[in-house]
């Protein structure tokens, strides 16, 4: 505990970071703040709580600016859905693959098309939120309604876009993240509160069962974020003039999850297919009006099946498109370097290959896991908004923000010669350092 007193009094000592955390405080409150504006012409008394489905996962995400009908009732979403789209495009299309490559100059013109191909995703998403505004709550319903409200989430979006580079640039961590992490956390306080309520005083027991058994969840997602495969790799004896540098011996860390949460949001955008085309046919068929209920019902086991099969699926999918081997081992061949036993060039784009294939099965295996938990969660009792908790997108989001922010507090403690905030901070006694993956 005196430790960590230390490290908090060494981070405010640094002024630098200091000022950084200090912005990223006020750029968070300004997003929370907005969230609470509800969208001109829309009465908030009438408005219908508790989204289900696919609007209670984006509510969740969104800290509850769907559900109140908010100026930022979209949120960053729209950014993250174009950000998908062109990480997809420089997988297929020569044009940004070359972007890719061009560095910095060419991740700029990629976050310029970006921010482009926004506009026309929040122009069409704003159009089926405003379907799902339930008629009771619009003022005054007709065209000037949908084509302002329109206008005022696009601009809501552009601003949350601007706040999350802001935090980005003035501020700690990655702004786009940790505006999404802010929307989850802001939920977890009422959803503690409303389970120890509805537990009681008489089952004030199984409340701490539960919260122990969140921990361990916690841990376990931390675990699978961090979890890396390393691959030494060599590097020959270099001459610069009169000096002869020695061999130097690194790795590669290959992450066992280097898909991240994308897998679970693809599936879990897939898992309303089914219901949506039995919805079509119940009435003509018992077999899809059977689908169509087993599939509305995230806590069924054809569901979770179904899922899960997925999320394993999309991850070796995404984890193919993220992870090229083929460029990881012409840059270690460029570089001068190998890996000990395995020629270089083809031989080694195998070997990683190979390796990668083998790792990513128990972190797609864990992670389908992670997001069914949820569902075993209520299925045991546990509340609905507490039980989102247990795992899924909102758990993991969570976690990965909270590393990456962490990681970066110690970087700039250790550049002011501080201790870091963990043991596991310190740098002593490390032989070798990871080279960076090119993706």
């Amino acid at each position: 505990m005196n430790k960590f007193i230390e490290s908090i009094k060494n981070i405010f000592a640094i002024e630098d970071l200091r000022t950084r955390i200090l912005n990223t405080l006020f750029f968070i409150a300004i997003y929370r703040l907005g969230v609470y504006v509800v969208l001109p012409g829309v009465d908030p008394t009438q408005l219908k709580t508790g989204a289900q489905g696919l609007f209670g996962i984006l509510d969740t995400l969104l800290g509850g600016a769907f559900s109140h009908a908010s100026i930022f009732a979209l949120g960053i979403m729209p950014y993250i859905s174009a950000s998908i789209v062109l990480q997809l495009l420089t997988i297929a299309v020569p044009y940004f693959q070359k972007l890719q490559k061009e560095g910095e100059s060419g991740r700029k013109k990629i976050n310029q098309y970006t921010r482009i191909l926004t506009i026309p995703i929040v122009l069409a998403q704003s159009v089926g939120f405003i379907a799902t505004i339930n008629a009771e709550a619009i003022i005054n319903p007709g065209t000037f309604f949908t084509v302002s409200t329109m206008i005022i989430i696009t601009a809501g979006t552009l601003f949350c876009m601007w706040l999350g580079e802001k935090i980005t640039d003035k501020g700690i961590g990655n702004g786009i993240s940790m505006i999404i992490m802010i929307g989850i956390v802001s939920r977890l306080p009422g959803a503690i509160i409303g389970e120890a309520a509805a537990k009681g005083v008489n089952k004030s027991l199984i409340f701490l069962l539960e919260m122990v058994v969140l921990f361990l969840v916690v841990m376990a997602v931390i675990v699978l974020t961090q979890a890396v495969r390393r691959i030494a790799v060599q590097y020959a004896k270099q001459v610069g003039g009169t000096t002869q540098l020695d061999a130097q011996r690194q790795f590669i860390p290959l992450k066992v999850n280097a898909a991240g949460v994308m897998p679970i949001i693809f599936a879990q955008s897939l898992m309303f297919v089914p219901a949506i085309v039995a919805s079509v046919w119940q009435n003509q068929s018992d077999t899809a009006s059977y689908i169509g209920v087993k599939f509305s019902d995230y806590t069924s086991w054809q569901y979770n099946l179904t899922f899960g099969l997925l999320i394993i699926i999309f991850t070796y999918f995404y984890t193919a498109i993220s992870v090229n081997p083929n460029q990881i081992a012409d840059d270690l061949k460029r570089s001068g370097g190998f890996v000990p036993g395995v020629k270089p060039g083809r031989e080694t784009s195998e070997y990683i290959d190979e390796i990668l294939t083998r790792v990513t099965l128990p972190g797609a295996v864990a992670l389908a896991l992670i997001a069914i938990f949820p569902a075993i969660a209520l299925l045991l009792g546990v509340t609905r908004p507490f039980s989102a908790f247990y795992g899924g997108t909102s758990l993991i989001i969570m976690v990965g923000v909270v590393l990456d922010t962490v990681n970066q507090v110690q970087s700039y403690l250790l550049m002011q010669h501080y201790d870091g905030m963990m043991k596991s901070g310190k740098l002593r006694g490390r032989t070798a350092q990871p080279i960076s993956i090119a993706s």
